[in-house]
């Protein structure tokens, strides 16, 4: 059987350009026109038969489900959103986005809805509500981010267990044995997404691994909350000698506020972020970081989900290793002790 999906190859065009062509929905070159035509009698496709994800009826848009909740930084959201955008028009598809909190009833409505082809799903919780509904619906689906079990589903992810547990790798071989840890907004803890799960576990494992002291502490978004948690960590630890911050609105507030507590960065306490490398190199000094690789993150999704819809089932779970890069912020400790001493 003939599909759409081959004649979008033979006539070297996007599968949704070939839908545009049948229906009618959008001006179409005629050159375009002609050549998706001259495939279709070519290879002899019947329009009025179709496959799942590969239909004459299809919108030639995805739906992107971001909801809007407590505790998420917005400019990092918007890095795997630009990418998940860019990325459709390379399949000649537009992006619906839709940020209503309303869980798998408003995603049931979507569905039923002609609107969409399929989904993106972000904000993944470890039980999320949303799953069951996605494992039974006809439209195809990509989460970026995996709950518990990534059964009967397509996810794409950072390795977040293995991205906390690098940070204390690199630490501990550094020979910092007290090392503190600075989390998510607590609303993300408490509807247990993912990432913020799967980043504090693999720190906490880590460190008991290396044999290193470790406190963890969910912070809030804003200044004095930071700085809270920064003279807590320093009271409660005073040996502490290293910090990884797995918050990026928390960030340009760290140093300050560590200075704030008596401590300075990098000569008595190191710094490993996890956020975006560009983030990471804003920072004053540089810091040390596991790279967030949200644009990847975006573009994978996006092509998963196209490969659904031409009739392919990708594996359920795909998950990026994480990537240290070193700057100022984690210093060999010898060398801060000898540029203490020649300035003493």
């Amino acid at each position: 059987m003939v599909t759409i999906a081959d004649v979008a190859r033979h006539a070297g065009v996007a599968p949704s350009t070939v839908s545009y062509v049948l229906t009618g929905k959008r001006s179409i070159s005629a050159d375009t026109k002609s050549r998706v035509r001259e495939s279709i009698r070519t290879l002899g496709y019947q329009p009025h038969v179709t496959d799942r994800g590969t239909s004459s009826s299809r919108t030639g848009v995805i739906g992107l489900v971001l909801p809007l909740r407590a505790g998420m930084h917005l400019p990092g959201m918007m890095r795997f959103v630009t990418a998940a955008v860019t990325t459709a028009r390379r399949h000649d598809m537009d992006l619906l986005l839709m940020t209503a909190d309303d869980g798998a009833s408003g995603l049931r409505r979507a569905a039923n809805s002609a609107q969409v082809d399929g989904f993106l799903v972000m904000d993944v919780e470890m039980d999320d509500d949303r799953v069951p509904l996605l494992r039974q619906l006809s439209k195809p689906s990509v989460l970026i981010g995996h709950p518990a079990t990534a059964r009967g589903l397509t996810c794409v992810d950072l390795d977040f267990e293995a991205a906390g547990a690098k940070c204390v790798d690199h630490l501990a071989d550094l020979g910092h044995r007290s090392i503190g840890f600075l989390g998510a907004p607590s609303a993300v803890y408490r509807r247990s997404t993912g990432s913020a799960h799967r980043t504090m576990n693999g720190f906490s494992a880590a460190a008991m691994r290396r044999g290193v002291a470790a406190t963890a502490l969910s912070v809030e978004d804003d200044h004095d909350s930071v700085l809270r948690a920064t003279k807590a960590l320093v009271r409660a630890h005073p040996s502490m000698t290293a910090l990884v911050v797995h918050n990026e609105a928390a960030l340009g507030w760290i140093t300050a506020c560590l200075r704030a507590s008596g401590r300075q960065v990098p000569g008595d306490v190191a710094v490993v972020a996890i956020c975006p490398d560009e983030l990471a190199e804003q920072m004053s000094p540089p810091l040390t970081s596991v790279r967030l690789p949200a644009e990847e993150l975006g573009r994978h999704a996006v092509d998963l989900l196209a490969a659904k819809l031409d009739g392919k089932q990708p594996p359920p779970l795909m998950l990026l290793p994480p990537r240290l890069s070193r700057r100022a912020s984690t210093p060999d400790p010898a060398l801060v002790h000898r540029r203490a001493a020649q300035s003493g």
